[in-house]
């Protein structure tokens, strides 16, 4: 594993995980909204009937009806998955684009809304209140976040290993804690990674560290922890990162890396998996 290095070293490393976007640029996914709601615009009738035909003939295009009753893509997959045991949407648009109507305007009352927002005339105003709502930040946040758990567990797919992400894991004397992957599995730790990525402050940074010492406390000497931390937001609570970085220094956790230092995560991570015997 590689030696500590100096904390204002690590805190310069820190970098944007998500990047200013343009709120005016149109992107192929804004497009297809775009043509979906000009769809929809142009349905003689708004009824069941109209919009299953719709749907069975646009299956890509659910997602479209989501929005429109204030679903996001995860949310729709989730619910869709609670009341029709997949997430499927396209296989439900083509073989029961009836049922799948009559739930949403039953449980969503999509008939309705979309009936409702056809025809009204939208201000700037309202383009701003749509921009400024809270699932904006928390899918951008949270997009920001996944980036660090998908590029460590890209690294465990391309090494082979076997591996579980985002559970808790089983350390000394029975005691579990949270992680962002685990190698091989729960019961049987050798590996556990924490990521932890944000570009914004907040609450959550405070819960990284607790989960991060967490992981270090309960884990058995054979165990290694590893934890994979970026983003800009860490350079506004710099006592909560340099309490992680303490741990790194004392030897409570065998290594603290940001995304530019991947190549060393992964000599490293690939020379533990070497030494417990799972490579």
């Amino acid at each position: 594993m590689a030696a500590a290095h100096d904390f204002e070293e690590y805190l310069a490393a820190l970098g944007r995980l998500t990047a200013h976007i343009d709120p005016t640029a149109s992107t192929p996914e804004a497009q297809e909204i775009r043509d979906a709601a000009r769809d929809l615009d142009s349905l003689a009738a708004v009824d069941h009937e109209s919009v299953a035909r719709w749907v069975q003939q646009n299956p890509a295009r659910v997602p479209v009806l989501g929005l429109t009753v204030g679903l996001s893509q995860e949310r729709l997959k989730n619910v869709l998955r609670d009341h029709f045991g997949t997430s499927g949407w396209v296989t439900l648009a083509l073989r029961s684009p009836r049922e799948l109507i009559a739930w949403l305007d039953e449980d969503f009352d999509l008939i309705r809304l979309l009936a409702l927002q056809r025809n009204r005339a939208y201000e700037f105003s309202d383009v701003l209140i749509a921009r400024a709502g809270t699932r904006v930040t928390a899918t951008r946040a949270g997009q920001s976040g996944r980036r660090v758990e998908d590029e460590i567990e890209a690294i465990a797919v391309d090494l082979d290993l076997p591996y579980r992400t985002r559970t808790r894991f089983t350390g000394r004397n029975g005691q579990t804690a949270p992680c962002d992957l685990v190698i091989p599995d729960d019961d049987q730790a050798q590996i556990v990674v924490a990521a932890k990525g944000f570009d914004s402050t907040g609450s959550k940074l405070t819960d990284a560290v607790r989960e991060i010492q967490e992981m270090a406390s309960i884990r058995r000497p054979s165990q290694f922890v590893m934890a994979v931390i970026d983003g800009i937001g860490w350079k506004s609570r710099v006592a909560d990162l340099r309490r992680i970085h303490q741990l790194w220094v004392d030897g409570d956790i065998d290594g603290m890396y940001t995304l530019s230092t991947l190549d060393v995560f992964r000599h490293d991570l690939e020379n533990a998996a070497h030494l417990r015997g799972l490579l």
